[in-house]
């Protein structure tokens, strides 16, 4: 059986996320409304199929919702810029930690940015 792996990715979000959503704002206190909002997460799938999965409001098979609704209703694109260069990651552990560390080093260049 191939080892599972984890991609890194990240998606362009309107900025009406920003203006709509409070909890949203709250966690972006440092937003200057310059740079985009963004959303950095981890998957097992491609990025492509992933981004894809959150915008059709993806259930799995016990009917649990594994979207993100800020994905759902403020996702944009993908931003390949932003993680292309981190390579897949073999634990998951690994790949949540690295997950944080980027939504967090891209809070500090100001972005606007939303995490699991």
């Amino acid at each position: 059986m191939p080892k599972t792996t984890y991609h890194i990715y990240v998606i362009e979000l309107s900025k009406r996320v920003f203006t709509e959503n409070a909890r949203f704002r709250a966690a972006n206190p440092q937003f200057n409304g310059v740079l985009e909002c963004l959303y950095v997460g981890m998957t097992s799938k491609t990025p492509k199929e992933r981004f894809d999965q959150h915008k059709s409001g993806h259930r799995n098979k016990k009917g649990h919702k594994i979207s993100s609704n800020i994905v759902e209703k403020y996702g944009l694109y993908l931003r390949g810029s932003l993680f292309n260069h981190i390579a897949p990651i073999d634990s998951r552990e690994e790949a949540l930690r690295m997950e944080e560390t980027l939504a967090l080093e891209l809070r500090r260049k100001r972005y606007a940015v939303w995490y699991n």
